[in-house]
This record gives C-alpha cells, structure tokens and sequence, in this order.
C-alpha cells in the first residue's frame, strides 16, 4: 500500500508546487487548505506525514501538528515556514514534535528527502512497537511457565562457564519438556485472548 502524504497550506501555489515535485514518488497526495480541513479529512482517511505551512489563517502549522500528534500519534509531521525563529522551530518541535523544520523558500528536492526519511523513521518506530510487544508477550510466558515450573529458567555454570544439569530433572526428561511445552502454549493462548 502506497504511504500517504498530507499536504497543508492556503496557498494553492504552494500545494500545486509541492504535487509536482512529488509526483515520482510512490506516495498518495491528498491537500487541504487550512487546518481544519486537514482535521476533517484525517477524521476519515490514515495519513503517514503531513507536511503543513506554520502561518495559515486561523490555526498555524504547529498546532495542527499538536493536535494531530495527541490523536494520530503514529503521523509523522513537517512544517513548512517563511518565518522561522529559534522559538517557532523550539515550539514546533516541542509541542507539535515535529520531525523536520524547513524554512522557506525551501528546495521542493528537500521536501522529498524529508519525507522519505520521515517515512523511513516512521517504519523504524512501528518496528520497534513491535518489538517491544513480542518481548512483553515472550517475558509473560516465561513467567507462566517459571510459576508452573519454578526454577526452570534458571541456568547454573561452573567458574568455567560449564552448565550444570541438575539431577534433580525428572528421569522421564522428554515428558518435561512436553509438559513445559504445553504449560508455554497455554499461557501464549491466555496472553493472545488478553489483548
């Protein structure tokens, strides 16, 4: 599925400037004219960046990007401005955590690396969601099966590094393991019906 680009700002110029420029890339572009509209349109459609101009009448970029941050946390966002400041790119980047701030007249080439790499660190945090629930749901089932089995997650060595089997395992080692298996796949069922 081709990411989504979200193009905000009053001035068609600028949209029209920025579709041409983008128009190679594998990406579907949608503009709005204002932040409201670009509100509206994220009600009903996913988005993976905006990039929005900061002064549009009514709201500026970087509270659009607030917004649209506190309820699509996963949209990556760009603001676009003619009138860049240490204390607007500061506030853009704190309160809207904007991924790029690119001050106008902006080369359209840099505007599509941005969004690249935006797209680029987008799937590295999705990844890294990932990540983190697989081992949240991997440390639970070993807990499940550390409470049914106590000790069996421990391993002993030697001052060498050698592992210690302990004689107290069971003389039918193989039917462990199957009951330590089973124990592992029932908590992996429990925790899957969890989420």
């Amino acid at each position: 599925m081709e990411p989504t680009v979200l193009l905000v700002d009053d001035e068609p110029g600028v949209v029209e400037g920025l579709k041409r420029a983008l128009r190679h890339e594998p990406y579907t572009i949608l503009e709005a004219g204002s932040a409201d509209e670009a509100l509206k349109l994220l009600a009903d459609t996913p988005v993976d960046v905006i990039v929005s101009d900061e002064k549009m009448p009514g709201t500026p970029g970087t509270e659009l990007l607030a917004r649209v941050r506190s309820e699509h946390p996963e949209v990556m966002g760009i603001i676009l401005t003619g009138y860049a400041s240490l204390d607007a790119a500061i506030r853009a980047i704190n309160e809207g955590e904007v991924y790029r701030f690119l001050t106008k007249p902006v080369s359209y080439a840099d505007v599509a690396v941005s969004i690249r790499h935006a797209l680029q660190q987008k799937a590295l945090m999705s990844e890294v969601r990932r990540l983190l629930k697989t081992v949240k749901r991997q440390s639970a089932v070993l807990e499940e099966v550390e409470r049914a089995h106590p000790g069996i997650a421990t391993v002993r060595t030697t001052s060498d590094g050698a592992i210690v089997v302990d004689e107290d395992l069971p003389q039918d080692f193989e039917s462990f393991m199957k009951a330590v298996s089973d124990e592992a796949e029932l908590a992996e069922k429990t925790l899957a019906r969890d989420e």
